[in-house]
Formats: structure tokens, sequence, C-alpha cells
């Protein structure tokens, strides 16, 4: 019976990360100045375009690190490395629930977080 109880408690706390922080996250960008396009890349592959700033991308979250590309006509192209980094919610969840509640926040990607807001200052030509 107890470690029946054990095993249920370890159950309801596994996964803390991605009943708290999520599977998805919104990125805001922010350009100086304002109106310009922006792309999300991971990997080489566009995640989507936001068009004109300021706006939102929402996007799964991986481990793998996005690139921001934004571009306006008579300014120089700017890129900004969002780095993937460990949600807040991922370091009690190791304590709680152990390598169960970690694998699962592993598998999901929502033991990840991403910049937001994002500030891309865009040069004049």
């Amino acid at each position: 019976m107890r470690s029946t109880f054990v095993l249920f408690a370890m159950l309801m706390v596994s996964g803390c990360s991605t009943i708290i922080e999520g599977r998805s996250q919104q990125i805001q960008i922010n350009t100086n100045p304002e109106g310009a396009a922006c792309k999300l890349v991971r990997k080489g592959e566009t995640l989507t375009t936001v068009s004109p700033t300021p706006a939102c991308a929402y996007i799964e979250k991986t481990k793998d690190d996005i690139k921001i590309i934004c571009s306006k006509t008579g300014y120089e192209t700017a890129t900004y490395m969002n780095k993937s980094s460990s949600a807040g919610a991922t370091f009690g969840n190791i304590v709680a629930g152990g390598l169960i509640g970690w694998g699962v926040d592993s598998a999901t990607g929502s033991d990840n977080k991403y910049d937001s807001p994002v500030n891309i200052t865009l040069s004049k030509k």
C-alpha cells in the first residue's frame, strides 16, 4: 500500500515544468527602428516570420537556440541569437519529481525557455 502511494505521488509531481511552464512560449520582438521584418530560424529551418515589429512569435520550446534575423529597407540586417536555457521550474522538478519528472519535461521541451522580450537595433546603411 505504501509503495503504491509513493508511486502515485511521484507521478503526480512528475512533469512539473510541463504543467507550470508549458511546451510553447511567446517571444516579444522589438526593433529600433520599429517596422522591421524578422525571421526566427532554428537548426536551419524557419519557424515563423513576424512583420512589422513590434510583434510576438509563438514557438515550441526545445534545447536548440533560435536565430532572429531582422531586416528593414535602408538598414543593415541585424541578428540576435536567442539561447535556450533552463526554465525556473526545472530545478524544483528534479528535486520533487526526480528523474521521471525531469525526463517528462526534457522530452517535451518544457524544461527550456527563451529570452523575451528581445530588443534588436538595426544600423542605418
